[in-house]
């Protein structure tokens, strides 16, 4: 059940993650539940195609933070598939992960 604060913002969103070479995109948490509320995060999973310099891709993942704040007017927690270790943390975003952007 992704929220329609996430449905209404695609084609920016979109436009945004081509620019910075995402290839993959989800949306997790609680903004993929009925417990959304004004005072939740957004929390998103992105994938960079490979072969990306790692400063650019640094970069990327600020200025990605940056934009997307600015689009949704809260705080963004932006994580990477490469950052994800921790098979809890794994299984706990694979429950509630949606698919919003793929290249």
């Amino acid at each position: 059940m992704l929220q329609p604060i996430i449905k209404k913002k695609i084609p920016q969103i979109i436009e945004l993650f081509k620019a910075h070479n995402v290839i993959r995109a989800y949306a997790f948490g609680s903004v993929c539940t009925k417990n959304f509320n004004k005072k939740s995060d957004i929390d998103l999973l992105i994938a960079f195609q490979n072969g990306i310099d790692p400063l650019q891709k640094g970069q990327s993942i600020w200025d990605l933070e940056d934009a997307l704040m600015e689009i949704f007017h809260r705080k963004i927690d932006l994580l990477t598939e490469n950052q994800l270790k921790n098979p809890y943390l794994i299984e706990s975003i694979n429950k509630s992960k949606q698919l919003i952007y793929e290249a």
